[in-house]
């Protein structure tokens, strides 16, 4: 396997993975910020926007210093995508803008994780968590977001495929993201629920994390 068609560091770079934790204290000091400051975002403000989307800023930075290739840099990519779509959402008048950001995301990630091989038999299950969740959050839905949920829904579907087929922790990201949004989508259109902020975020970041971490592993699956 060509490490760097793959996205992943040459050999030599894989000595120096010790010193990843060091690169990712601004992640994790952030993170803590986030939450130990917990700002309130009603109403919305700069500052909490600055705040919110930190932690996935330093992902970004932390895979520009320590990974290279094709698949570092379309995560990379996908992160700062992530991060406008996590300001625009602190704005209810903006979520639209968001909505388009994260879906920019989600595609991104498809292509850095591929698709091969196909994994068709992963796509039952997709569906299966999917397709009930989406009939019955349409019922819920205003005709301005339906086209804009289902392009959303629709990308966030893939990259969970994509992100099953490649395995490792980009597999365990992409279920954490897919659990992330389908709380918010529950808490935002259908009825609130408790905690959900907590856990939106927790989810998030972890799968934001999971899915930086794929930089510096090769996939699960192998191609003939």
């Amino acid at each position: 396997m060509d490490s760097r068609k793959e996205g992943l560091p040459p050999n030599p770079h894989l000595a120096t993975q010790p010193h990843l934790g060091r690169c990712l204290s601004p992640f994790f000091l952030t993170c803590a910020a986030y939450f130990l400051l917990w700002i309130s975002e009603d109403p919305p403000s700069w500052v909490g926007a600055l705040v919110k989307c930190l932690p996935v800023l330093c992902l970004a930075g932390f895979l520009r210093a320590c990974s290279s290739g094709d698949y570092s840099s379309l995560l990379q990519v996908a992160l700062l995508f992530s991060a406008c779509g996590d300001v625009f959402l602190i704005w209810p008048q903006a979520f639209l803008y968001g909505v388009a950001a994260f879906t920019k995301a989600q595609l991104l990630y498809v292509w850095a994780f591929g698709l091969r091989p196909l994994q068709l038999g992963l796509l039952l299950p997709v569906a299966l968590a999917s397709l009930p969740f989406y009939c019955f959050l349409l019922l819920h839905l205003s005709p301005d977001m339906v086209l804009p949920l289902t392009a959303y829904t629709l990308a966030l579907a893939t990259m969970l495929w994509r992100g099953l087929a490649r395995g490792r922790s980009a597999c365990w990201g992409a279920l954490l993201f897919t659990i992330s949004d389908t709380v918010l989508a529950c808490n935002t259109f259908i009825q609130p629920l408790p905690h959900a902020r907590l856990v939106v975020m927790a989810t998030y970041y972890a799968a934001q994390f999971l899915i930086s971490l794929s930089a510096f592993q090769s996939s699960r699956l192998k191609t003939n």
